[in-house]
């Protein structure tokens, strides 16, 4: 877990970092310093600045004179667009340097990191092609009038992105961020602020002007929270838990801040007697221990049709027990350790909670007893069988290797547990009834739906969540449309004269 304090121990001889503020490395104003840990190993591997007020000021400072820069501001769409393009290419070079540093802080197994990062540069290509592809509208208006709308960059976006993707995330804000013309000051988890701050680097010595890209560090409840209740911002995006989104976005709300949220979730995953078992559990375990299990959408809730209950329970615990939990950087491991000594605490709470509701522990629960993992946040794949949805492990987000398998007899039975929740992320059907699977596809309480598959995402698919899950949309025309604000243009294009008051007699148009 992290901690501030001195530096007094052997944490000095790593790294440190300040913040990153209108092109420049920024110590922390009080002093203070964050440990930064490998969550495999428990070790410290950097330090970087502990944020708050007074930073946050700076840096979004930074960014509200960087808005109007002549460097950014006069920039045309096609320019950008061409900068941006330009980002992701760099990006690309440096992909090696980026997997690595990831996997070391956030602990997922190097093949996920690599498979994940390697997809962000499309981000910024996608929000590049929008950008120069972008046209206004004309509006056909009753009497002499030439109406047309102008889309102006919203301003300047704080990005609290979570410790899960650091990097994933982080881009799919940044990335239209830049390409809108906006600016930002991204406040990294405390956990995992390398990949960010090291992003931002290549970024600005590949040509992105200074105070664009501003990178705060330091904890939620000081440095994210002077953010978003700074009033100099004009969209907040955030992606973490839903008191945290509720929190935050209340915060931003005072300023009347536009927002995007991408929240908590409890995914249901619908598993039909039709769909073979065997390749359900394969999808099982990716959606559900990929990760670590440490996604909003992990596949939390399995909903399995009784007459292959007893086998898909028997066959994903079997599976599950043979996962090879380990060091991220071993190409044989299968799952990795979760992000700190806190959050393991979590999962394993969870697992008592499980077995005095009298739920079936049928694997995993327990640390694993390799020597060689001890000093790492490791937890053995979880799965419990024999659940009710009102369990507490069936409704609250536990963000860990741990999923859930309940029985169900009729389609209206299976509906009715997938929609009893307060989240709506996402959701998963299994079925080779193609028929079915659209009619649950418009039953389901959910902004994202896969069909025999998990966790996919496209730059151009939107993606984001209903109920306690969130609002607005990331990916997509629709993310990139949220970061312009729309100003209406009428032109009178008629040279008889108006005079409202001269002639009162007349009829006249008012509106």
């Amino acid at each position: 877990m992290s901690e501030t304090h001195a530096p007094t121990t052997a944490a000095d001889r790593v790294k440190v970092f300040g913040h990153h503020i209108n092109g420049c490395s920024v110590p922390s104003a009080s002093g203070r310093l964050i440990d930064v840990h490998a969550p495999a190993t428990g070790e410290v591997i950097a330090r970087v600045a502990d944020g708050g007020l007074q930073e946050v000021q700076q840096a979004v400072a930074a960014a509200r004179t960087a808005l109007t820069s002549p460097e950014w501001a006069v920039m045309s769409p096609r320019e950008r667009g061409k900068l941006v393009i330009h980002l992701a290419e760099l990006m690309e070079r440096n992909l090696e340097e980026l997997f690595h540093l990831e996997t070391l802080n956030n602990g997922r197994p190097l093949r996920e990191t690599r498979s994940q990062i390697s997809r962000a540069p499309d981000l910024f290509r996608y929000n590049a092609a929008l950008a120069i592809a972008r046209r206004d509208d004309v509006i056909p208006v009753e009497g002499p009038y030439f109406t047309f709308t102008k889309r102006l960059p919203i301003g300047v976006v704080a990005n609290i992105s979570p410790f899960n993707h650091p990097l994933l995330i982080a881009c799919r804000n940044i990335a239209p961020t830049l390409a809108s013309g906006c600016t930002t000051v991204v406040k990294p988890s405390e956990y995992t602020p390398l990949t960010v701050l090291r992003l931002a680097e290549i970024f600005e010595a590949g040509g992105l002007p200074p105070g664009v890209l501003n990178v705060v560090t330091g904890y939620g409840a000081t440095a994210g929270k002077a953010l978003v209740e700074n009033p100099g911002i004009n969209k907040l995006v955030l992606t973490g838990g839903t008191e945290s989104g509720r929190l935050a976005g209340a915060a931003a709300a005072s300023n009347f801040a536009h927002q995007t949220l991408e929240l908590g979730g409890k995914t249901p995953v619908l598993v039909f007697g039709d769909y073979d078992v065997d390749r359900a559990v394969d999808l099982a375990l990716f959606g559900a221990f990929v990760g670590a299990g440490q996604t909003c959408v992990c596949a939390a809730r399995h909903i399995v049709h009784r007459s292959i209950y007893a086998p898909f329970v028997e066959k994903l615990a079997a599976r599950a027990d043979a996962l090879r939990v380990g060091d991220p950087f071993d190409p044989a491991t299968q799952v990795g350790p979760v992000i700190s000594e806190k959050q393991r605490q979590r999962v394993l709470r969870f697992v008592e909670a499980g077995k005095a509701e009298g739920a079936r522990l049928v694997a995993g629960g327990v640390v694993p007893d390799d020597p060689a993992l001890a000093g790492g946040f490791f937890v053995r794949p979880t799965v419990f069988a024999d659940v009710t949805n009102q369990m507490q492990i069936a409704r609250e987000e536990v963000f860990g290797p741990f999923t859930v398998v309940i029985p169900f007899d009729t389609e209206d039975e299976a509906i009715e547990i997938a929609n009893d929740t307060p989240y709506g992320l996402g959701a998963a059907i299994r079925t080779n009834d193609i028929t079915r699977a659209l009619r649950f596809v418009d039953r389901i309480d959910a902004g994202i739906v896969w069909i025999n598959d998990h966790h996919r995402i496209d730059p151009a698919s939107p993606w984001g969540g209903v109920k306690l899950s969130g609002t607005g949309r990331e990916y997509g025309e629709e993310a990139f449309n949220a970061y312009f604000t729309t100003k209406a243009v009428m032109v009178r294009t008629s040279d008889e004269r108006f005079d409202w008051f001269a002639d009162a007699d007349a009829p006249q148009r008012l509106n």
